[in-house]
């Protein structure tokens, strides 16, 4: 009974929709293979493999993916997570500038004109984000992972569930990864003075492995103003002590320098999309980053069916930031994590148990000063933050029929926001307490303490067929950023009921993912104009809002057998012989219902900031021998609201490309990508404001027409 249940429980390894189906749409025979197999005792036991990391995830009952990174890494340039979440259902993600970009999973976030909200950011299961909660993209390098495991909304219990957006988590591969090379090297030129040059190295010996990437990564950019470079290594080293103990050592480097055009108005957006602000210009404003991550993971297998995962990592970041002022923040953050995993009959029934906590805690050495044209000036904040998050979680499912799963599950946070400030006059000048102080002392702490339940089914109703339900709690603490301690209120926590019901399969020539959900949020996170209509905002809580959605990903196969006839024979080990050509169409829509509830202000008008409708598809016709070629399509095809009155909007757009390339699995493989053929000017992100006007600088010009072309060995 335990095995037939928890077979018919991870069966559909390949189930999710692939980020690339046309190099990875493999056969259900092959599926049932994998399952049966297992993971080999070659495998890593704190990395396990893609095959069982997707297993693993889908016993979600909510919407979660697993993105095999090889298919975007050898199809497309892979210089920002748009490359590498494009292709995702729910996930909106448009580059700004260099690597900053504006990414909303379901609606998070969208508020936020700066930086990430909303969605936690993982690297090996070690926090990107820092210990409040803001999040930068500037230290992740799409060239350097062996796959992305995406959480969304309440479904990132593992990690803690405490944003609205859910969780994204980037993996690097190890040396016992069976593509595993000894050395591996890639060259990606393009448009606007583009090229990225990287190079990894990875093997194992006995009980000992390891594997190493680094990249140097230089653009002159689209727009002016805009030209940056950045150095980033990620390695890991492993060691076997015995077949059921491994513990990883983890060491990421970042190095990044980057320019900022800045946002514009819709009309310069849309007639002279190359030009800065002039601002952006005069303040020479810039985000530049260094950080240097170390962490270690050791796994125990305890039993045959209980396993015990143990974790800390330290993270220290500098951001060197003039923008309006110059930021000058130190970052320490620092923490751990343990898991323990249990799977066995009770009553007859197969049962699967997870708890685990996570610790994450840090400091900042928070300093502003004047921007003097892109020189520190004098003093103007100077403060320590301390920031402290402790979640603690549990999920079992219960199978109460072999291929149906009864989850229940639980989540604990606890958070703390303090900060001290050292810049301030005290007492009042000229000594008269009657006197107000011009710069008061924001200085203070709040403390947050929430509960997150959840109940799901899951529903293996064939072998490569899972449909899912949930209802899910999340909850998110406000950042520094959200946190004004020298006003009358802090920022209340963000809080969201979940609603979601979803399938997800793969057959021969077919594959779907498709979830419908609705979140009922309380207090959520929203940007006041602060009187510049420009992005600049005051963070407050909005009473009720509603996040409502349909997201729908399918791939596939068009026609069979073209030119190439299938001359494989159908066996019970799968099937031999070579397969034929097919065309096979990968496509990727979200569609978005974010508003108001009976707004004080704005009533049930519609949450700027998102498209209603977003799509990504592409045909590409694929050969046996690992040529494949075809066009794809980017399409916004309705104007979205830049403010929340909903006076002002961006402009419609659709975007053809097309690419080819050559993938045979072998040691080679190549391709070139045009984007934006027809060189069309579009807005590609915003920011939003109260009530915007025709002078709103609120506007980010997308990438004209470009050409990128790349090439990878392995030895």
């Amino acid at each position: 009974m335990l095995r037939s249940a928890l077979l018919a429980g991870v069966a559909l390894c390949g189930a999710a929709l692939p980020q690339y189906a046309y190099s990875q749409d493999a056969e259900s025979t092959q599926l049932e293979e994998i399952v049966v197999q297992g993971a080999g005792s070659a495998d890593s036991l704190t990395s396990p493999p893609l095959e069982e990391r997707r297993r693993e995830i889908e016993r979600t009952p909510g919407a979660v993916e697993v993105i095999d990174a090889d298919g975007y890494k050898k199809s497309t340039p892979a210089l920002t997570i748009k490359d590498a979440l494009d292709f995702t259902p729910g996930v909106f993600v448009q580059p700004k500038w260099g690597d900053d970009t504006r990414l909303s999973i379901r609606g998070s976030g969208l508020s936020r004109n700066f930086h990430l909200r909303g969605v936690q950011l993982y690297m090996d299961g070690i926090p990107i984000n820092t210990a409040d909660g803001y999040g930068d993209f500037q230290e992740i390098d799409p060239s350097a992972y062996r796959m992305i495991e995406v959480y969304k909304g309440a479904n990132a219990l593992r990690f803690g569930a405490n944003s609205l957006g859910g969780a994204i988590n980037f993996v690097t591969a190890t040396g016992r990864d069976a593509d595993a090379s000894l050395v591996q090297g890639a060259v990606d030129v393009g448009s606007f003075g583009t090229y990225r040059l990287q190079a990894s190295s990875g093997g194992a010996y006995g009980a000992v492995d390891y594997f190493v990437t680094g990249s140097r990564t230089h653009t002159d950019g689209f727009r002016d103003h805009s030209n940056g470079h950045a150095a980033r290594f990620s390695g890991n080293v492993g060691y076997r002590i015995g077949d059921n103990v491994e513990t990883r050592f983890y060491l990421n480097a970042n190095e990044v320098r980057q320019n900022i055009p800045g946002s514009v108005t819709r009309r310069a957006a849309l007639h002279d999309p190359k030009a800065a602000a002039p601002n952006n210009l005069a303040l020479d404003q810039e985000r530049n980053v260094d950080t240097l991550r170390f962490a270690n993971k050791t796994t125990i297998r305890l039993a045959d069916t209980t396993s015990v995962d143990l974790g800390a990592f330290v993270v220290d970041r500098h951001l060197m930031h003039p923008i309006y002022q110059w930021l000058d923040y130190k970052y320490l953050n620092y923490g751990g994590f343990a898991r323990v995993t249990d799977e066995r009959e009770i009553g007859g029934r197969a049962n699967r148990f997870v708890a685990g906590v996570n610790v994450l805690a840090g400091t900042t050495d928070a300093r502003q000063y004047v921007n003097v044209a892109g020189r520190k000036g004098a003093k103007t904040f100077d403060a320590d933050q301390f920031s402290n998050n402790v979640s603690l979680y549990a999920e079992n499912t219960f199978y109460v029929a072999p291929t149906v799963g009864v989850v229940t599950a639980i989540q604990y946070l606890y958070a703390k926001r303090r900060q001290k400030d050292h810049f301030f006059n005290d007492p009042p000048l000229g000594g008269n307490p009657a006197t107000p102080d011009p710069v008061p002392d924001d200085s203070g702490s709040k403390t947050y303490s929430l509960a997150s339940p959840k109940i799901g089914l899951l529903w293996d109703i064939d072998p490569t067929w899972q449909g899912y339900a949930n209802v899910s709690r999340s909850v998110e603490a406000p950042s520094f950023g959200e946190n004004n301690f020298a006003g009358p209120a802090l920022a209340k926590p963000q809080k969201a009921w979940s609603y979601e019901i979803g399938t997800r399969g793969r057959r021969e020539n077919f594959t779907w993912d498709v979830a419908v959900y609705r979140m009922n949020i309380r207090d959520e996170f929203f940007c006041r104009d602060s009187g510049t209509n420009s992005g600049s905002c005051t963070v407050v809580n909005l009473d009720k809002t509603v996040h409502q959605g349909v997201e729908l990903g399918l791939g596939a196969a068009v026609l069979k057998d073209i030119f190439v006839k299938d001359a494989g024979v159908a066996t019970g080990q799968g099937a031999s012989g070579p397969s034929g050509d097919k065309l096979w169409l990968n496509l990727a829509y979200t569609f978005n219902d974010f508003r108001f509830d009976d707004d004080p202000s704005f009533g049930n008008n519609k949450l700027p900031g998102a498209p209603r409708h977003y799509l990504r598809a592409e045909l590409l016709y694929k050969h046996p021998g690992g040529f494949y070629a075809g066009p794809n399509v980017e399409w916004v095809p309705q104007a979205y609201y830049v403010d929340s009155a909903n006076t002002l909007k961006t402009k419609a757009y659709a975007l053809l490309g097309a690419k080819a390339g050559y993938d045979a699995g072998g040691a080679f493989s190549a391709y070139v990508e045009a984007r934006n053929l027809a060189d069309k000017k579009y807005i590609a992100s915003v920011s939003v404001t109260d009530r915007a006007n025709p002078q709103s600088a609120l506007f980010e010009p997308g990438s004209g027409r470009a050409l990128y072309a790349g090439v990878k060995y392995r030895w």
